[in-house]
């Protein structure tokens, strides 16, 4: 066959199966890996970055909020819902980031368990079946983490503490620095909305929350960082 540009056909059989012929060649193969683990690596970083910028854009948020309510005594305190509706939304965004973060992730742990570890002590335990696990992946790319289990994370990493602040600031609005009289539930009144819809609605809000947060589920996310047993040390 012609090394020449012109003859060059990705259909052909022999095109198709070249990478195929470096799975029988060590040296190829590890080369090839190399390759592939920075590519995923580098699919990591850019989806890590963001996912930490939408934290950074909750946290702003929140100390803004907090900030300008506090303030002055006349300043609104749904103020604070507000914020609240707003870091659910980053929540949200932030879920599908991590999904997509995880799919990347998993791929470089699945290289880095089964090549790379293996490089360095070939008696550790080695998935027998990675090889396949990798290459179904690379050929149809799926979501592996559920969605119930990215909120949790996304909660119990950064936005429970974040939404606790903002709902604790909020009744301390209702309370400490409340302008009138009126109690809790008038006080907690928007709009034509009666008090006791509003303060219900936190309440389930944020039980749903702390149910999420502390979700008991099996986790399905692979290579997590876990903490390693007491009789294991890093030395």
């Amino acid at each position: 066959m012609s090394n020449t540009p012109g003859d060059f056909d990705p259909e052909s059989h022999e095109e198709r199966e070249i990478a195929g012929e470096a799975a029988t060649d060590r040296s190829d193969f590890l080369s090839l890996m190399g390759h592939a683990y920075r590519g995923e690596m580098s699919r990591t970083t850019a989806w890590r970055t963001r996912i930490d910028r939408t934290t950074n854009w909750a946290v702003v948020l929140t100390a803004t909020l907090l900030t300008w309510a506090f303030s002055a005594e006349s300043r609104p305190h749904y103020i604070l819902l507000i914020g609240i509706v707003m870091l659910t939304v980053f929540l949200g965004i932030e879920t599908r980031r991590y999904r997509v973060y995880d799919i990347w992730r998993s791929r470089v742990r699945i290289l880095e368990e089964n090549v790379f570890a293996n490089a360095l002590d070939s008696d550790g335990v080695e998935q027998s079946n990675w090889r396949e696990l990798l290459s179904d992946d690379l050929r149809a790319p799926a979501v592996k983490t559920p969605i119930i289990e990215a909120v949790s994370r996304r909660l119990r990493r950064v936005y429970f503490a974040l939404i606790s602040v903002l709902v604790v600031a909020w009744l301390v609005r209702l309370t400490v620095f409340a302008t009138t009289s009126a109690g809790l539930i008038e006080t907690a009144t928007v709009g034509r909305v009666p008090g006791v819809v509003v303060l219900g609605g936190i309440a389930v809000y944020y039980a749903c929350g702390i149910v999420l947060t502390l979700w008991p589920g099996r986790r399905k996310a692979k290579g997590e960082l876990q903490s390693r047993p007491a009789n294991e040390e890093w030395k």
